[in-house]
Parts: C-alpha cells; sequence; structure tokens
C-alpha cells in the first residue's frame, strides 16, 4: 500500500476544506436562488436547511473519512466497506467516484472561462466586445449545431487540466494544502475590494444607477415571511445546502480520511462550514445581487434569475456593468473572475483527489501514476463537454452527477452511518477528540430529522411541476414564468386558477422525459405550419439540431451508465486482489 500522507498543518486542512466547499456555486448560484426566491424569505429556509442537514451532513462525511483512513481507505467505496457488513456498500460507494469523474469534467471547463474572462477583462476586452460574443469564440458556437469546437478554447481547457493534474500529483500538503493556502485568502481580499467598491454605487456619484446598490442589498437581507409558506422556496433552499457545503461526493469524506483517530473534526467541521457561509452569504450576498440590482432594477434581476443558475447575470451581464466604473472597470472584472477561478479551482482539486486516493490504496499506485491515470480517464469525458452543445453532455452531467447523484449519496450515507452503523457509534465518530461540545439534540437530529430532510428534497424535486403563471411586467408586458409547487399551493387560497400539470425541465422525471426538447420541437412545428423561404429553412435546421440533441443525450446516458459500470469494475477487481481489507472491524 502507498505510504500513508498527512496534511501539513490544521490551518491548511481548513482551508482545503473551505476551498472545496468554497466553489463556483457560492457566488453565482447562491444569490441568483435568493433573487429568484424572494431574497432574505429564501435566507430563513437555507438556515433551517443548514442546521438540519447541511452541518449534520458535514459532521457525518468527516467522521466517515476519518474512521475509514484508519483502515487504509481514502475514498468513498472504501470508506462506506468499513461502515457495513455486506459487501453492497463498497458499489454504492461507487456514487462517489462516478460523480466525481463526471463533475470534473463539466467544472474544469466552467474553471477555464472563468482563466479566460479574467485575462480578457484585465486586457480591457468587454470595453470594447459583448460577453455573449466572446463566449461564443471561446467555446465555439454554432447555430444550430450539435458540435461547439473553439481550438484556442481546447488549448486553454487543456491547459487547465493539466494545471490540476500536476497539482494534485504533488500530493496534500505540497499540492493541494499549499494552493489553498494562497488562494483562499486572495479569493476574500478580491470579494472584499468588489463588496466595498459595489456598495458605493449610488445614483448621485453613478449617472447610469438607477437605485443604490443598498436596496439589493436590502432585498437580500429583508425577509418576508409569505414566503415561507411556498414548498419550492424550501426545495431551492435545502438544494443550495449540497452545493455549498460539497456534501454528497464523497471529497470530504477523502480530505477527513487523512486525519489521525482522534484529530478534532468536531471544530474543525463547522469552522470550514462557516468559512463557507461567510464567504457564500455575506460576502456573494454583497456583490452579484446589490451592484445588478444598482443598474438592473430588482424587476429585472429576478426575471434573469428565473432559471436559478446566475450564469447570464454573472458572466454575461456584471463585467457590461463593470465598464460604468471607469478606469477601474478591467480591474474590477479581473477581480471578480479571479475569485470565480481561486473558488473553481481549489473546488476541481477536491473532485479529483477522490479517484486519486481510490488507486492509491485500492491498487497501490504512486502519486505521480495516479494523477496521470486520473487525467487521461478524464480526457475523453472533458473532450465530449468541450467540443460538444451544451444540451448534450454539459447539462446532463450537471444534473445526474452535480445534482441528482448528491442528494441520492447522502441518503444512503445517512442510512450508512445512523442506522447501519447505528447512532451510538456513530456518535462516539463525532465527538471523540471533539474541541467543540456537539450538542446532544444532533444526535436525534441526524439519526431522524436529517433523513426525512433529504428524503423531502428528492421526492419534491422527482415530481417537480412547471406550475406555469402569467406575470405582467412594470411596463405592462406579459410573460410566462414557471413557479414550481408555488401556484399549487397558493392558488386554492388567492382563488386563482390551478396551473395545467406539466413536468418541469428541471425535476428527474422531466428531465428523464426531455420535456425541454419537447417544448422546443412543438414551438418548432407550429411555427412551420405558417412559415416560408429563410424561415421556414431556419426552422428545419432547427428541428434536425433538436434530433440530434435527443441522440446524444441517449448516447450519454448510456455512457455515463458505462463510466459507473466501469469504476464498479474496479472496486471488484481491487477487493478480488487485496481481499476484504475495507471491511468493518
Amino acid at each position: 500500500m502507498a505510504q500513508q500522507e498527512r496534511w501539513g498543518s490544521r490551518i491548511g486542512l481548513v482551508l482545503a476544506m473551505a476551498g472545496n466547499a468554497v466553489g463556483l456555486g457560492n457566488f453565482i448560484r447562491f444569490p441568483a436562488e435568493a433573487a429568484r426566491n424572494g431574497g432574505g424569505a429564501f435566507l430563513i429556509p437555507y438556515f433551517v436547511a443548514l442546521i438540519l442537514m447541511g452541518l449534520p451532513l458535514m459532521w457525518v462525511e468527516w467522521a466517515m473519512g476519518r474512521r475509514g483512513g484508519e483502515f487504509g481507505q481514502h475514498s468513498a467505496p472504501g470508506i462506506f466497506q468499513t461502515f457495513g457488513r455486506s459487501g453492497i456498500w463498497k458499489y454504492l460507494g461507487v456514487l462517489g467516484l462516478w460523480s466525481c469523474m463526471l463533475i470534473a469534467a463539466f467544472y474544469l471547463y466552467v474553471e477555464t472561462w472563468c482563466f479566460a474572462y479574467a485575462a480578457y477583462s484585465f486586457m480591457g476586452g468587454f470595453q470594447n466586445e459583448a460577453p455573449t460574443e466572446f463566449l461564443n469564440r471561446l467555446i465555439g458556437t454554432t447555430p444550430n449545431s450539435v458540435f461547439a469546437v473553439s481550438y484556442w478554447g481546447l488549448a486553454l481547457f487543456f491547459g487547465c487540466i493539466v494545471l490540476n493534474i500536476y497539482i494534485l500529483s504533488r500530493g496534500l500538503a505540497r499540492g493541494i494544502e499549499m494552493v489553498a493556502k494562497v488562494a483562499m485568502p486572495m479569493l476574500i481580499v478580491f470579494a472584499v475590494v468588489l463588496a466595498v467598491r459595489g456598495l458605493m454605487i449610488t445614483p448621485d456619484n453613478d449617472p447610469k444607477a438607477q437605485y443604490s446598490a443598498l436596496t439589493g442589498l436590502n432585498f437580500v437581507w429583508e425577509p418576508k415571511l409569505d414566503k415561507l409558506t411556498n414548498p419550492t422556496v424550501w426545495l431551492a433552499a435545502a438544494g443550495q445546502i449540497f452545493f455549498t457545503l460539497s456534501i454528497g461526493m464523497g471529497a470530504i469524506h477523502c480530505y477527513s480520511s487523512y486525519l489521525r483517530r482522534n484529530d478534532d473534526i468536531a471544530l474543525t467541521g463547522a469552522t470550514t462550514a462557516w468559512t463557507n457561509e461567510f464567504c457564500e452569504v455575506i460576502l456573494a450576498g454583497t456583490i452579484l445581487i446589490p451592484i445588478s440590482v444598482a443598474y438592473l432594477g430588482l424587476d429585472k434581476v429576478q426575471e434573469m434569475t428565473q432559471g436559478g443558475s446566475g450564469f447570464d447575470l454573472g458572466f454575461m451581464t456584471l463585467p457590461t456593468l463593470f465598464n460604468d466604473w471607469g478606469p477601474f472597470a478591467p480591474f474590477a472584472g479581473f477581480l471578480w473572475f479571479g475569485l470565480l477561478f481561486l473558488a473553481a479551482i481549489t473546488s476541481s482539486l477536491a473532485i479529483g483527489q477522490p479517484f486519486l486516493a481510490f488507486l492509491q490504496s485500492q491498487f497501490g499506485m504512486t502519486r505521480r501514476r495516479s494523477a496521470m491515470v486520473f487525467g487521461v480517464l478524464l480526457l475523453p469525458l472533458a473532450l465530449l463537454v468541450a467540443t460538444m452543445d451544451q444540451n448534450c453532455f454539459f447539462n446532463e452531467y450537471d444534473f445526474w452527477a452535480g445534482t441528482f447523484a448528491l442528494v441520492v449519496f447522502a441518503i444512503i450515507e445517512t442510512i450508512l452511518f445512523a442506522w447501519v452503523f447505528g447512532m451510538d457509534r456513530g456518535w462516539e465518530e463525532i465527538t471523540r477528540g471533539a474541541e467543540l461540545r456537539v450538542p446532544r439534540v444532533f444526535y436525534y437530529i441526524l439519526k431522524y430529522i436529517t433523513p426525512v430532510f433529504i428524503f423531502i428534497i428528492l421526492l419534491g424535486s422527482t415530481f417537480l411541476p412547471k406550475g406555469e403563471v402569467k406575470v405582467v411586467g412594470p411596463d405592462g408586458s406579459e410573460r410566462i414564468e414557471s413557479r414550481g409547487w408555488e401556484p399549487y399551493v397558493t392558488a386554492p387560497f388567492t382563488g386563482e386558477p390551478m396551473p395545467e400539470w406539466k413536468w418541469s425541465p428541471q425535476g428527474l422525471i422531466g428531465k428523464m422525459l426531455n420535456v425541454d426538447l419537447d417544448d422546443q420541437v412543438a414551438a418548432v412545428t407550429a411555427e412551420k405550419a405558417k412559415a416560408t423561404g429563410d424561415k421556414l429553412q431556419e426552422l428545419l435546421e432547427k428541428e434536425r439540431y433538436l434530433g440530434d440533441v435527443y441522440y446524444y443525450r441517449s448516447a450519454n446516458r448510456i455512457l455515463m451508465a458505462a463510466l459507473f459500470a466501469f469504476l464498479a469494475f474496479l472496486v471488484f477487481i481491487a477487493w478480488l486482489r487485496r481481499g476484504p481489507e475495507g471491511s468493518q472491524a
């Protein structure tokens, strides 16, 4: 077996764990979810989910990882096997390796975008070119084509992959920890500078501003209790906790597996969580929404965040708003995309580490060789993301591995820890060597409330409806918005008509049925009936494109299933070669 690695220092561990948690979702997804779900109203269910689900799962993953490390196990399959006698647990742990591989394939691509945007901003590029045009050049988007290839974009992507592989090959202390010690303080400094400058925006000192930035800040923090009856808000808040703490993918298990038996995990785990919350709620909540509201107004910002990702606001809109900051504009863009890049790379290193740990602990590979194998296996998955339209592979990896699998993994590990291993033994694992007294109430929260909480999230997102309602804008314009469960809950009390039931394309069933593509095909078919000439030809090309997307999505799902089977086979071979080394003691 490869020599046991250790973290170089406690502060390095905390910063690496915080770097794992603090990612693009903190600065892009959280502000968008807050804006879409009522601002301050979102924070109440958000913090409830943090207490009832986030913190308990954080401690569970730290405890499972530390105990797995005692048996020489540093990835989810082996760690799961140390908690359950049945051999099935190691195969359920494969979900952690699977999701990390697929998340890395698309996350590193977005990481490349952050680097390219930061460099282009610093050169003043967005003062002469719209961000949409730059992104199209970067990824090689071609209208109505499933292929999207940019050779210079591919070169940057390859360089980003090589950088990650190199850092991973250097090990925990000399690679991951060293980067975290530099990147996390820089990230916080960049964010503070932007937040302070953003809060200075008022119509008095900036003629292009419609409102003071404090208007947006008040929206983020002012609670509106009427929103608390909307289950969609609760689902969104709970879902954000999964993204923000990076739970449910095996990265925390892996990092904590390099601790010693009596090392504290209670205080260290809580410190990691609070560091993440500071970056997300305080820093991120003071940048994107206040600045955007100041220039665009609250209604426009809420309309732009209906998708929930915040990508358009963060990558398409903010660079143009920075242009109103005069000579500081290029530097502001560099700070914004620079902090996104730092957040992304600390997270991508955490995503890659579990697979390296698996190869080291189960196959005895050296650090460098395991990093090379990871890169070789990752490359074809990443190339599919980088050379195909986002509707084919990128979005599919994002949903199945980066959203759905996290919830399923969390349910599995909670049942394994609290019910199979036993909550009494689990509580002893959490509290052994603790430098923070964990309130006894978390014993019962973790055993009874957390699993139910996660299961409700899974059910709510599986059967998610569109909940389409007509919204009239300030200018009298009308648009259709998808509001999930909200209209079905409020209609009996408001007297409004119940919306027709349609599956949301963001829910599990809607994803499986390709509802988004069906809607687009229906729209194209309706337009074709009355189109002629060039317009008809354009619609025919759009129809062919949608047919291609159907095909490649199906191929992608077969590929993802094959990847899971391959990883499960590796686990089978590893246990066959090494025997039941990871079995429960």
